[in-house]
């Protein structure tokens, strides 16, 4: 499995720290993906989270697996070990997943979160944020995009500075590491419904699950 992975093609962006292999699973590896998450999420269900202080509901909706979670509500973003609706603790990272940062981020400590976003709605989004709830920023985010295309913006490490945007496919894998850490980055816009994927696998309504795997400590 490693050794497929790393028989495709990075695509460099010019941004430093920042890796894209489009394609980098096949169709077959992408279906067996997201039969692995929808068994989980039977576990730790799909909920939708609010922002700190204003409680605006997000556009999206998430859940985890790994150690810890991320998680927003009104107190703030902070990970904790447990569902924050069902109080239950987070189900394993699936092993498809996990092999991905394996191949990826070889030389990385194991990753403790894997954020699953579930975009359902055209209008879901995005704004650009940084990755910076954790402890350490020396290991990279890794970042595996299933379903309908969107496109992708980064910039660099200051919220004004200027942004580079990408079409994300099905099977398409990022890595943020070095500078590109910490950089600014967002979703600004799904093609809901031009695969269709995420509703043959079991997802109502289809749209795109992105899954963010993170080193927390």
């Amino acid at each position: 499995m490693t050794a497929k992975l790393l028989e495709k093609r990075e695509i460099p962006t010019g941004i430093d720290g920042f890796r894209l292999w489009p394609e980098l699973l096949d169709v077959a590896a992408q279906r067996a993906m997201l039969a692995e998450i929808a068994s989980m999420a039977e576990k730790a269900p799909f909920y939708r989270p609010v922002m700190p202080r204003t409680g605006r509901p997000f556009s999206i909706t998430m859940t985890n697996c790994g150690d810890l979670g991320w998680v927003s509500d009104k107190e703030g973003y902070r990970y904790q070990p447990a569902h924050p609706e069902t109080g239950t603790p987070w189900p394993a990272m699936p092993a498809a997943v996990r092999r991905v940062w394996d191949a990826l981020a070889p030389e990385a400590p194991s990753p403790q979160c894997c954020l699953v976003n579930w975009y359902l709605t055209e209008k879901a989004r995005m704004g650009l944020h940084q990755d910076r709830d954790e402890a350490d920023f020396t290991a990279p985010v890794v970042s595996i995009s299933l379903g309908d295309p969107a496109r992708f913006r980064i910039g660099g490490t200051t919220r004004k500075g200027k942004t580079h945007s990408v079409m994300l496919n099905s099977g398409d894998v990022m890595v943020l590491s070095g500078e590109s850490r910490l950089a600014f980055h967002g979703i600004d816009h799904v093609r809901f419904g031009a695969t269709g994927l995420l509703a043959e696998i079991g997802f109502p309504g289809g749209g795109r699950i992105n899954l963010t795997m993170r080193r927390v400590s």
